[in-house]
């Protein structure tokens, strides 16, 4: 096996890629990209700069990914429908309106070559001190998010857009952000199973291709490891979910891991515990974690059966999602946005906003 590249998913710096950048992707066979709002200026631009890092593939085309939810949360906004936050827009009480938000989402990330989303969030908002979730979720109890799970992947999946439901095993009943520290989760096993587990079995139930884990500790699954560095988390999401595609980890970059590993600990503690794709915000981080797999898997520290499954699950996804693959034509994007479904989506929040008022 060469192409250890393909467990990693990087960032890049700018709105195209450097010739360090190039040279990484193209040369250790990277499984795929993360785009932030620093990497975008419009989605001619965004379509350029997939197109470029597109042409480096080896066999499949890679994973162009992004955190596209609503609200807060959206890396690409000239020009994009700018939705509210999902859980104002569940106040409308129509599942049948979250798919058709997603189903437009999913268009227009599609239309630039964007082609999986770091959503829906699975999350319940149990504490109402948690300010990294807050108004992300669908709702306050279990049962009001996974009425909109299916409907959110359906509206990305439909649409060429593959969906990943997070923050495993539910980010909703924390208070600290996993951006800047570890959060724990005190909740019992039983209760996970009652609440947290709900939205996520649905998400697996519908097909999502997706599942990222968090960085969480959970002393009701390891009172030791965070969950994304837990074997016994990944065979808790497995067991649980029923779910055979790809789990990614949140961003290992976040300081709730970075703080307390090195890079290179990190890596090798998800891989081996369970994580098909590491993601990594910043470059520099990518290249050592696929440095240290390859030297781990060369000197046989590191089952290769492992592995194999790992490439198995990537190479199959990457197969059935990417069979058409075109490049972007880029005169043709601007069909795609501000769409008259849009206005028309849009209008009918406003209305009801209006109406509450």
């Amino acid at each position: 096996m060469d192409n250890f590249g393909q467990f990693v998913i990087t960032g890049i710096k700018s709105t195209s890629l450097s010739a360090e950048e190039t040279e990484f992707i193209r040369e250790e066979k990277v499984g795929g990209v993360i785009l932030f709002s620093e990497n975008f200026q419009d989605p001619s631009q965004l379509a350029e700069l997939v197109n470029s890092i597109q042409k480096l593939r080896d066999e499949y085309p890679l994973f162009i990914s992004a955190d596209q939810e609503g609200g807060r949360v959206m890396r690409f906004k000239k020009h994009f429908t700018q939705f509210p936050s999902m859980m104002d827009f569940a106040r409308m009480d129509s599942p049948k309106l979250i798919f058709e938000a997603h189903e437009i989402l999913a268009k227009e990330l599609n239309a630039c070559g964007v082609n999986l989303s770091y959503s829906p969030t699975c999350d319940i908002l149990t504490n109402p001190e948690n300010k990294v979730i807050g108004d992300r979720a669908f709702g306050e109890d279990a049962l009001t998010v996974e009425k909109y799970i299916s409907a959110a992947i359906r509206g990305l999946q439909t649409n060429g857009v593959m969906a990943c439901a997070k923050h495993f095993p539910g980010h909703g009943d924390t208070s600290k952000d996993s951006h800047f520290d570890l959060p724990i989760v005190k909740t019992s096993l039983q209760q996970l199973r009652e609440r947290e587990m709900i939205p996520f079995v649905k998400a697996s139930k519908s097909r999502v291709e997706f599942m990222m884990m968090a960085h969480l500790m959970v002393d009701a699954i390891d009172d030791k490891l965070p969950t994304s560095l837990s074997s016994k988390a990944y065979d808790f999401l497995r067991q649980e979910t029923k779910f055979s595609k790809i789990v990614v980890t949140d961003d290992m970059d976040m300081k709730a891991i970075s703080d307390r590993y090195t890079t290179e600990e990190a890596a090798l503690l998800a891989i081996n515990a369970g994580a098909d794709m590491l993601m990594y915000r910043n470059m520099e981080n990518a290249v050592k974690a696929v440095n240290i797999i390859r030297e781990h898997s060369k000197k046989r520290l590191m089952k290769k059966e492992m592995l194999v499954e790992k490439q198995t699950r990537i190479e199959r996804c990457k197969k059935e999602n990417f069979a058409n693959y075109q490049p972007i034509y880029i005169p043709k994007i601007s069909d795609v946005f501000h769409s008259q479904a849009s206005k028309s989506l849009m209008d009918q929040w406003n209305r009801f906003l209006t109406a509450k008022v």
